[in-house]
């Protein structure tokens, strides 16, 4: 959930947003229902390179939590929705959902919506040993970001009716180093006769944690053409190539 014009979420406010959900989608429950954005602030969307948490207040965190928690619990009680699940959330926000659930038992956390891709592997040094032993599933957003993996802007070019051509950063995606990554994976791809937009997908089913990638598009072709990565295995060769291009291009945005 995203609370309109940028106000917290509270337990009347995830209460207030779930009944308006199911008028608007005339269904009886919700299977997992999200909080978009933690209240205390993230460092996901390029926030990271200027990320302070020196000013939250843990009391404040942890007494919003048990509120949303409550709720929920609530919710799920009158068969509104079945699970609550996270969206750009930190490692140790995770942890605290988590740890707060178990020790007051109440809903846990099944799931969290973070950036993930080729480009972006935040979660590889933190959150994915979060995943792994509490078996919190990644639902990884933007695997092939913003249409940068599928070639189309490669050589930082712009074609016209472009996402590019209306955000021309691509949500802050644009840097002086995302060319030169985003050539090397085209070139693994072309290397192995692999579809990029292809691969870039079925590369995040090959995560030693639980993941299902989210993917976007813009036409039915685009998207038949994204589905056909749930059928693609990866190469060895394919993995080790992705590994030596990680190390020579990480994180470039």
């Amino acid at each position: 959930m995203a609370v309109r014009n940028g106000a917290p979420i509270t337990g009347a406010s995830l209460t207030r947003v779930v009944d308006a959900a199911l008028a608007r989608l005339q269904t009886d429950y919700i299977d997992v229902f999200q909080l978009h954005w933690p209240n205390r602030g993230s460092y996901h969307f390029r926030q990271n390179w200027r990320f302070d948490p020196s000013a939250q207040n843990r009391a404040i965190t942890q007494a919003h939590m048990i509120e949303v928690l409550e709720t929920a619990q609530d919710l799920i009680t009158q068969g509104k929705i079945r699970h609550i699940a996270l969206s750009n959330e930190s490692t140790w926000g995770t942890a605290l959902w988590l740890r707060l659930a178990e020790e007051l038992g109440l809903p846990r956390v099944c799931s969290i919506q973070n950036e993930y891709s080729l480009l972006c592997r935040t979660a590889d040094t933190d959150l994915a040993e979060l995943l792994v032993n509490e078996n919190v599933t990644l639902l990884a957003f933007s695997p092939v970001p913003a249409g940068l993996l599928t070639g189309k802007y490669a050589g930082d070019v712009t074609p016209e009716d472009s996402r590019r051509a209306l955000n021309p950063e691509l949500g802050g995606r644009i840097s002086p180093r995302v060319f030169d990554a985003v050539a090397a994976y085209l070139g693994i791809a072309a290397r192995h006769g692999l579809d990029p937009a292809q691969m870039a997908i079925a590369w995040t089913l090959t995560r030693p944690f639980p993941t299902l990638p989210i993917i976007g598009a813009t036409t039915t072709a685009q998207l038949a053409n994204a589905l056909k990565a749930a059928d693609l295995t990866l190469a060895p060769e394919v993995l080790a190539d992705i590994a030596i291009a990680y190390r020579a291009h990480p994180q470039p945005y």
